[in-house]
Formats: C-alpha cells, structure tokens, sequence
C-alpha cells in the first residue's frame, strides 16, 4: 500500500464468559481453519499489520492512575464488556474497507468486533503536530 492514501484500524475482538474461561467453540477446528483463512485473505491483500487473540484477564493486570500514582490491580476483571479477547490491526484505504473486513471476519455468534480508526499525528491540530514534532527523533 505504500504511495496509496490509507487509514490503520484497530478490529478490537470483545472478550466472552467463555473466551475467558479459555473454552473454544465446539466447532473449534471449523472456527480455526475459518480464522486461519480469514488471515491469510488480509495477508495476501497486504492490509495485515498484526493480529492475535489475547490471553484471558485472569493472566492480565491493569494500571491505574490517579492523583500522580499508578495502582497494579490483577485480573480477571468480572465485566467481560470490558475485556478484550483478540485483535487486528488493518490498513485500508477506506472506512468501508474496514467494515468490509470486519464484516468477513469468521466469529462465533454474540461475538462483537468493535472497528476503531487509529490516530496519525495529521489527525491532530497544527499546534499538536508541532509539539509532537520535536519528540519525533528521540
């Protein structure tokens, strides 16, 4: 895609009751040769940045911060809406690009993919850029 006019997005996978158990669907080697598929399609179109499903939040931690201090809270983190299970990120030219991809993915039912554009630093106003700017070489 290099020369092309294009926009990375974040395929944010949400956690399950069960992603988070570390079961699989029964279906599992349907699933997996689907999403084994899935991933060589984004490949072979050179959208794939990277991709992976995460380990459950019972291996996970949060920091918190607040009032200048960070605070380590361990998972699991009981609101699995919370929780991400997986990932991809993509670059495309378009915002339908990317709901074309996240549309194709192989997911089982009650699955939900949430579609984020990434930030470029011409996203941000003038005055942002320039400051950033002098951070850009360190």
């Amino acid at each position: 895609m290099e020369g092309d006019k294009s926009m990375r997005y974040m395929l944010l996978v949400k956690a399950t009751k069960d992603t988070e158990a570390g079961k699989f669907p029964e279906d599992k080697e349907k699933l997996l040769a689907a999403m084994a598929t899935y991933h060589e399609e984004l490949a072979k179109a050179g959208a794939l940045l990277a991709g992976s499903g995460l380990q459950p939040s019972s291996k996970g931690w949060r920091v918190k911060y607040s009032g200048g201090r960070r605070t380590l809270i361990d998972g699991p983190f009981i609101e699995t809406k919370e929780v991400l299970g997986g990932y991809w990120m993509i670059q495309v030219k378009s915002r339908e690009d990317a709901i074309d991809w996240a549309s194709r993915a192989p997911m089982p039912d009650g699955d939900v993919i949430e579609v984020r554009q990434v930030q470029e630093m011409s996203d941000f106003p003038p005055d942002v850029q320039e400051a950033a700017g002098k951070f850009q070489n360190r």
